[in-house]
C-alpha cells in the first residue's frame, strides 16, 4: 500500500528557473514581478523588504499579491485547500514566504484575526516554517 493514510500527500509546486535565476543574480524584485507576476518569491522579497523599512501597509499589499498568487499556483498542482506545502521544496518557499510576510504585515497593523490566520496557515503548511519565517 501507498499513499499517506492520515492525509494528502504534500504539495509541490514546480520549478520556476527563470524567475528563481533573475532572484539569485540579484535583479530587482519589482522587475522580476513585472516580468513573471505570478511568482510568488518576487512578491515576498517586496513585502519583506517593505517590513525592513517599517512600511506595513506596502508589505501588507504585497505579501497578499504574493499569497493569491501562490494560492494559485497550488491549486493548479493538485493542493485542495489543506494539506502540506513542504518548506524543503524550493518552489513552494516563495509562497510560504509571501504567507509569513502577510502574518507578520497584518500585526504590524494590529489586524489581529489575520495575523492569527495567516500564522496557523503557514503551521498547518509546514509545521518548521514559523520557526524559520515568522521573525521578530
Amino acid at each position: 500500500m501507498t499513499g499517506n493514510l492520515l492525509g494528502p500527500e504534500p504539495t509541490r509546486l514546480p520549478d520556476r528557473p527563470d524567475p528563481q535565476s533573475a532572484l539569485e543574480r540579484g535583479d530587482d524584485p519589482t522587475d522580476v514581478a513585472r516580468r513573471w507576476p505570478d511568482f510568488s518569491e518576487a512578491w515576498a522579497v517586496l513585502a519583506e523588504r517593505a517590513l525592513d523599512s517599517e512600511e506595513p501597509i506596502a508589505a501588507y499589499a504585497y505579501a497578499r499579491t504574493g499569497y493569491h498568487r501562490g494560492l494559485d499556483q497550488l491549486r493548479r498542482a493538485g493542493w485542495k485547500g489543506f494539506g502540506p506545502v513542504p518548506w524543503s521544496h524550493r518552489p513552494n518557499q516563495g509562497f510560504l514566504r509571501a504567507l509569513a510576510a502577510l502574518a507578520r504585515a497584518a500585526e504590524a497593523i494590529d489586524d489581529t484575526e489575520e495575523h492569527q490566520r495567516c500564522s496557523q496557515f503557514l503551521a498547518d503548511s509546514d509545521p518548521a516554517a514559523p520557526d524559520v519565517l515568522l521573525k521578530p
